[in-house]
């Protein structure tokens, strides 16, 4: 419904629906960098890379990412379903790419986990989520990498 007045919106959900349900990963590693912004994650994505000569791949993944700005720019909502559809478009990608190299990954879910919580709680910690709460398991039709640092 929101392409109506995002038209940017339709041509992610056409990407989405092209990318395979339940990717599955390929022989080689998947190692996730997360952190916070400008602290470093792309210098040491780039470096792991080239030592371990991967392949480096970045959420939102590149063909969305030039939408980016005009979905951080709409309410929290839709915000959210733009960089989730991104992990499953990034998913894709990662299956593909683990046939054939290590897999670097310049964050991934977590941002988007992390970003979710935040944005619920309006910033007081006492506000978030139990524990065990579903927010914080992993989807389970989505690919999962091998480490995250």
């Amino acid at each position: 419904q929101c392409a109506a007045w995002i038209p940017e919106a339709g041509a992610v959900l056409d990407l989405l629906e092209k990318c395979p349900e339940h990717p599955e990963k390929g022989g080689f590693p998947v190692v996730v960098f997360e952190g916070l912004d400008a602290t470093g994650k792309t210098t040491v994505t780039q470096s792991v890379k080239d030592t371990l000569n991967g392949v480096l791949l970045r959420s939102p993944p590149t063909c969305i990412s030039q939408w980016r700005t005009i979905f951080d720019d709409e309410p929290a909502p839709i915000k959210r379903a733009f960089y989730a559809a991104g992990n499953y478009i990034l998913a894709s990608e990662i299956a593909k790419a683990s046939t054939q190299a290590p897999v670097i990954i310049d964050r991934y879910w977590h941002s988007t986990a992390a970003y979710t919580i935040a944005t619920e709680i309006n910033g007081k910690v006492q506000d978030l989520p139990p524990v065990h709460d579903e927010v914080y398991q992993w989807p389970e039709d989505l690919l999962k990498p091998d480490l995250v640092l």
